[in-house]
């Protein structure tokens, strides 16, 4: 993922989980973020498609592990829109 869509990605869970310090890895899971439980996780993925004018399929939400395979998920959508 570009360093433009990182920071945005990164902007949108700083924002939905009230974390200014929060950095995305992509080996981060909700697990290691207080905070990040289902209902923010529906926020997180509802923002995301916001800013990215993408959308994500509820199955290919259920899917994802880490941050890492949403990043990829993300470039994917956004690739495919081209």
């Amino acid at each position: 993922m570009g360093d433009e869509r990182m920071a945005k990605l990164q902007d949108v869970f700083r924002r939905v989980l009230n974390q200014p310090a929060l950095v995305l890895t992509r080996d981060l899971t909700a697990a290691d973020v207080k905070g990040w439980d289902s209902l923010k996780h529906i926020e997180l993925i509802v923002s995301i498609e916001g800013v990215f004018g993408i959308r994500f399929k509820t199955a290919e939400v259920g899917e994802l592990d880490n941050v890492g395979e949403l990043v990829d998920m993300v470039n994917t959508k956004i690739a495919s829109k081209r």
